[in-house]
C-alpha cells in the first residue's frame, strides 16, 4: 500500500481478478540436491480469538525462501495440502519438523524426521516465525490487529510470503554476485 500508494482492498480485488503478484512458487529458487526443509505451523485467527487458522510453511535452508504455505486447521488434511503445494523438485530434500504426527503421516519416513527446538535443525523456520509476528499484526499473538474474514487473511499472508521471498532472492543474488566477482 505504502510502496504504490493504492489502497489494499483495491490491491486485494485486482490480484482477486488478475493475478497480479507471482505466485510463491514463481518466487523461487531452484532446487538443489543438498536443500532441507524445515516445517511448522503458526496460529493466528479470523475475528475473534476462538476461530483459529493455522498458517503451515515450509522453508529452504540453503536459500530461506518459503517454498509452500496453505493456511487451514490443525488436521491432517492441512498436512496433506501443504505436501502438494511443495514444487516436485523440493520433495525428495530432508524435512525436519516438531513431534505434530501429522508430519509423520504425510511425509516420507526416509527423508523426515520430527526434533525438538533444542537440536537446532528447525532455528530458520522459528526465526520466520517470529519475522512473520513481527512484521504482520494478524499473527501477533496479543493484538488489535486482526483479518475479518478468510478471504482478507488469505490475501494479506499470501502477499507478505511473495513480498518476503522476493526480498530474499534479491539477497541471494547479491552474495552470489559478490561471491563470484
Amino acid at each position: 500500500e505504502r510502496a504504490t500508494g493504492v489502497s489494499r482492498h483495491t490491491l486485494a480485488s485486482w490480484k482477486k481478478k488478475v493475478a497480479l503478484s507471482p505466485t510463491i512458487a514463481e518466487t523461487l529458487l531452484p532446487a538443489q540436491a543438498n536443500d532441507v526443509l524445515e516445517l511448522d505451523e503458526v496460529w493466528s485467527f479470523v475475528y475473534r480469538r476462538s476461530d483459529k487458522r493455522w498458517l503451515w510453511t515450509a522453508i529452504c535452508r540453503r536459500t530461506k525462501q518459503i517454498v509452500a504455505a496453505v493456511v487451514g486447521d490443525r488436521s491432517i488434511t492441512t498436512c496433506r495440502q501443504l505436501w502438494s503445494l511443495i514444487p516436485k523438485s523440493y520433495r525428495y530434500c530432508h524435512t525436519f519438523s516438531d513431534f505434530w504426527a501429522a508430519y509423520e503421516k504425510v511425509f516420507d519416513k526416509e527423508t523426515h524426521r520430527s526434533v525438538g527446538k533444542e537440536t537446532g535443525e528447525p532455528a530458520h523456520m522459528e526465526r520466520w516465525n517470529n519475522t512473520l509476528r513481527q512484521r504482520n499484526g494478524r499473527y501477533v499473538r496479543e493484538t488489535l490487529s486482526f483479518s475479518k474474514s478468510d478471504f482478507w487473511h488469505q490475501i494479506v499472508t499470501e502477499m507478505f510470503i511473495v513480498a518476503y521471498n522476493l526480498f530474499a532472492l534479491r539477497d541471494s543474488l547479491i552474495m552470489y554476485l559478490c561471491t563470484t566477482t
